[in-house]
């Protein structure tokens, strides 16, 4: 039966979102788009498979979400087969302690992710919002929850619970980590160009604004830089990262902050815009010749080394290293010094290899292979749908 799977990725500001047609077992890209900077100067644009150029639409530039998924479902209706069945999969960062695969919404499940949208504030609000928008739009639709933190699952108890009374893991404080949907593709998709690599031990490093490591063995998640929230781990674009939890105590008790100042530094002011004082933007900073930019890369990069050095001991070993994300499937220079920076594991690179951004990267001499992988977490939530309503 042929199905047409539309993917929605929902955030604060934009919403990005992809067309899938089902039919035979085959997935086909049919379009793809965005609609950005919503609420100020909302612009919607698409690209069109088999097309060379991008194309737009118009929309009031003060459209918020609801008018921008009406204009969406209203410009995709002529784009639609009358006769296939349209499922909506929707990205959902966190699924708390219940939800550990994809799950047809209803009621109930609506309720649930609502409740604990405490341990994602700036995410789970407005995935949510899109999906209570669709069902007003249409209550036809049959729409489907796709978990980030789903994939991480399979971590065991003990990489999982935190050094705080017990009572308190019973409670959801727990590690839960995430870009689950991100780690759950390469893990896939590494089967078909490494199989033997597919089933022994590597390092995924999704690095882009938003940045994890995930440890997979045997294509089973076993560790993750991020836990309890999405500002665990490494360095972001705006976010600090891993923190000494006394600076929160300094900032609350000595600094008379309040509890929605202190996650607004932390989540929007840190990172790698609060080092540099300059950008967010990777690339900004590497352009760049000041000597705050060149020190915010260098804290970047020492964070990365020792983190991936962290979940190559919780597998004790590592086989394969791989770059995805904005800034790992795009900065050669990053991926060259942090490579350069785990030669003590055996890691080296091909320069030539890694600046032409070639799939492997790795040196004839390495005894690490490392790969560049294009994520693509639209093909996981579409591939997840169909064996939902199928």
């Amino acid at each position: 039966m042929k199905r047409d799977i539309l993917v929605i990725n929902c955030g604060s500001s934009s919403i990005k979102f992809s067309l899938f047609n089902y039919l035979d077992e085959r997935f086909d890209l049919a379009l793809c788009g965005q609609i950005e900077a919503l609420g100020q100067n909302a612009q919607f644009t698409f690209k069109q498979l088999y097309q060379p150029f991008t194309g737009s639409v118009n929309l009031a530039p003060s459209s918020g979400h609801r008018a921008a998924l009406q204009s969406l479902l209203h410009w995709l209706e002529p784009r639609l087969d009358a006769e296939t069945q349209l499922t909506v999969g929707h990205r959902v960062v966190h699924g708390g302690s219940h939800y550990h695969r994809p799950t047809l919404i209803n009621d109930k499940v609506l309720a649930e992710l609502k409740d604990i949208i405490p341990l994602a504030p700036l995410h789970q609000p407005h995935n949510i919002l899109a999906i209570e928008t669709l069902a007003q739009l249409r209550p036809d639709l049959t729409q489907v929850a796709c978990f980030d933190t789903a994939f991480h699952s399979t971590q065991d108890r003990i990489t999982q619970q935190f050094a705080v009374p017990e009572e308190y893991y019973d409670q959801g404080l727990r590690s839960y980590g995430f870009h689950g949907l991100s780690y759950d593709y390469i893990a896939t998709h590494i089967k078909q160009i490494d199989p033997q690599l597919a089933t022994g031990k590597m390092v995924v490093a999704h690095l882009g604004n938003g940045a994890s490591l995930c440890a997979i063995e045997n294509g089973r998640s076993v560790d993750c830089t991020m836990s309890f929230s999405t500002l665990d781990g490494l360095v972001m674009g705006t976010r600090s990262g891993a923190l000494d939890p006394g600076v929160i105590l300094y900032l609350l008790q000595e600094k008379n902050m309040s509890p929605s100042e202190v996650s607004d530094l932390l989540y929007t002011k840190s990172g790698l815009l609060g080092l540099s004082n300059q950008s967010s933007d990777m690339r900004t900073l590497l352009d760049s010749d000041t000597p705050e930019a060149e020190r915010a890369i260098a804290i970047y990069l020492r964070r990365l080394s020792r983190e991936i050095a962290a979940m190559v001991s919780a597998m004790q070993g590592i086989d394969g290293l791989i770059f995805t994300g904005g800034v790992g499937e795009n900065s050669a220079p990053i991926r060259q010094r942090v490579c350069d920076q785990l030669g003590w594991l055996g890691v080296t690179v091909d320069s030539a290899a890694n600046s032409a951004a070639k799939e492997l990267i790795s040196s004839s001499t390495s005894s690490v292979k490392v790969y560049v992988l294009k994520a693509n977490e639209e093909q996981v939530i579409a591939q997840n749908c169909v064996t939902m309503v199928t």
